[in-house]
Formats: structure tokens, C-alpha cells, sequence
């Protein structure tokens, strides 16, 4: 993978590039997370036959702190800056798998990047701010994913709940993130700032992959088999039995096998 740094509207991005002839397929990692979280993904034997990029959402890993964090750290502000990456890349068209916040962000997409060919979404359930109670499990978890200032505790049982088997590197990653991007982003989201998430699935045209652990902590999944989508891939709503909230990283056995069933089917 070829380490990059990007320049974009709202600050610099750490950016992996495997840089080959295969199509585009770009990951965006989730809240106070960090673009390692897709290692099972990007390494995988398969891989080779995909242009892999991964970034660090502004405020995470490696990248920068938003030089304006009110315009950047939402769903929106994200978006417009992996616009800017894709670019200064020079890719015109790919798939984009987005987990948890990275999904939303890839929802986004929709409406900013012409070239989407198609999305993969885990632990995003589609939402707006009337709906978000019913779309999230209410919990501490999901409370430190809004807070700007959290102990080492929080961060530690949020990397915990989110990432399963927990790593270090999980934990890193959520003390590294700028906290301001965990509550201008709950903000925002829960003040109608972003796109109306259950509506757009059910009119937009680009084919959606929805992969979910059927035992995620954060994800109502009752919530997401009751929305009706335009276009969902295979007619259905993919949970993995006994899998939590990142079933690419839990359970990349099962959740490979489908995304490469997906970018067989999209990423000619």
C-alpha cells in the first residue's frame, strides 16, 4: 500500500493506496476509529485484484484535526473531503464499503460523488432525526460516541463495544480522535444537518449492500429489515448470526465471501 497525504477543504488526510489496475474500492472506517480497522479486508488474498483505499476520517488516526471542525466533522463535511481525496486520486468511479459513521458518510456520496457505483454499509442504519431513536440501542456506548471529553475508561469500553476481538489498536484510535468530531457529529446528525437517510435508501438508484451483525450493540435491527429500499442488494438485509458491530473485522470469514460476491456483481 502507497502512504499518502491529501489535501482537502477541511485538512489534510492519511490516505492507502494499493494502486493497482483493479477498480476502486474505498473503505471509511467509523467513529473514533481509524482506517486500520479493515486490515482483514485489505489484506485478504483477494485483494490484488482491487484498487484498496483506505483513509483516516479528518479528527482520526493520522490524519488532522479539521481546521474548521463545525463544517467538517459531519456527515456531510466528511464526505465532501473524501470527495477531494477520490480527486486528487483520480478515481472516477468505485464501490465504497462504510462502517458505522463511514456508512452515513457513504450515503452522503450519493448525492456528491457521480462515480458511485455502489455502497456496502455495516452498523449504519439508515436514519433521520425522528427516526434516530428507534434506529440506535440506547446505551453507553452510544452516549460516549457523542461526548467530546471521555477518560481512558470510556475510550476503552467504547473500542471495546465497537470492535470485537478488542485490539490496541482500537483503543489508540479512539484517544487519538479529536472529541469535538464525536459531538458536532451527534449534533448534527440529530439536528436534521445531514440527508434524510431512510428516505434516500428508499428512492436512490445505486445498489446497497446492507451487512450487519445480528448481535450489534449499537444497530436496532429490527429497525433496518422494516425500511423499504430501492435498491438492495440480492433483495435482502444480511446479518451474520452472533456477530456484533464490525462483522468485517469479527467475522471476516463470512462478511469477505459476501463483499466479493458484491464487487463481483458491481466492480466490472
Amino acid at each position: 500500500m502507497t502512504i499518502t497525504k491529501i489535501e482537502t477543504r477541511h485538512g489534510v488526510m492519511a490516505v492507502d493506496d494499493s494502486a493497482t489496475d483493479g477498480f476502486p474500492v474505498v473503505f471509511i472506517h467509523g467513529n473514533s476509529a481509524s482506517r486500520s480497522i479493515f486490515r482483514h479486508q485489505v489484506d485478504a488474498d483477494w485483494a490484488g485484484d482491487y484498487r484498496m483505499i483506505t483513509l483516516d476520517l479528518l479528527g482520526h488516526g493520522d490524519s488532522e484535526d479539521a481546521r474548521d471542525p463545525e463544517a467538517a466533522y459531519t456527515q456531510n463535511g466528511y464526505a465532501d473531503a473524501i470527495v477531494d481525496v477520490l480527486t486528487e486520486l483520480g478515481v472516477e468511479r468505485a464501490v465504497v464499503v462504510g462502517w458505522s459513521l463511514g456508512g452515513h458518510i457513504a450515503l452522503e456520496l450519493i448525492a456528491k460523488f457521480p462515480g458511485l457505483t455502489g455502497i456496502v454499509v455495516t452498523g449504519t442504519p439508515p436514519a433521520n432525526p425522528e427516526t434516530l431513536g428507534d434506529a440506535f440501542n440506547a446505551g453507553d456506548g452510544l452516549s460516549i460516541g457523542g461526548t467530546e471529553v471521555i477518560t481512558a475508561q470510556e475510550a476503552e469500553l467504547y473500542a471495546r463495544m465497537t470492535a470485537v476481538p478488542f485490539e490496541q489498536s482500537a483503543l489508540d484510535a479512539a484517544i487519538r480522535t479529536d472529541g469535538r468530531a464525536r459531538k458536532i457529529m451527534f449534533d448534527a446528525f440529530g439536528a436534521g444537518r445531514e440527508s434524510d437517510q431512510k428516505a434516500l435508501v428508499a428512492t436512490a438508484s445505486v445498489p446497497l449492500a446492507v451487512i450487519d451483525g445480528a448481535e450489534d450493540p449499537f444497530v436496532n435491527t429490527s429497525y433496518v429489515a422494516s425500511l423499504t429500499f430501492a435498491n438492495l442488494w440480492e433483495g435482502t438485509y444480511h446479518l451474520i448470526p452472533g456477530v456484533g458491530h464490525a462483522a468485517f473485522w469479527q467475522a471476516p470469514e463470512v462478511y469477505n465471501p459476501l463483499l466479493r460476491r458484491f464487487l463481483g456483481n458491481f466492480a466490472k
